[in-house]
């Protein structure tokens, strides 16, 4: 599935049409249109967070279809060597998806379990 197609799943799922999404997300309908029918490579990725944001959806299936990081979480990972570590080392574990949810419960737990 191509990111224009999941775009048009996920807007369609969430009862916005083309012109309302792209009004609330300060966007060009046009714009919408083409990204939707493959004529324009999918957006920034803080754009797609923001189009997310108005559906209320998650990003991350959408920003997984572009190899793509939002600004907030490059930054943070970029300026901390803790997370750089992390990372590494996950990658050199090469987690597989399940793995991956199982480790974001795991830190939500233990975040939540240390306040």
């Amino acid at each position: 599935m191509t990111f224009g197609e999941k775009l048009r799943q996920v807007r369609r799922d969430a009862g916005f049409t083309q012109r309302e999404l792209a009004e609330s997300a300060g966007l060009d309908f046009s714009y919408i249109s083409k990204v939707e029918n493959d004529r324009n490579s999918p957006p920034a990725a803080d754009t797609i967070v923001r189009i997310c944001n108005v559906m209320k959806v998650p990003p991350e299936s959408l920003l997984a279809l572009t190899g793509k990081i939002p600004s907030d979480v490059k930054e943070t990972i970029s300026a901390n060597v803790a997370a750089q570590e992390f990372l590494r080392e996950t990658h050199r574990l090469a987690l597989t998806e399940n793995e991956w949810r199982e480790l974001s419960r795991t830190v939500r737990r233990l975040r939540k379990e240390g306040r």
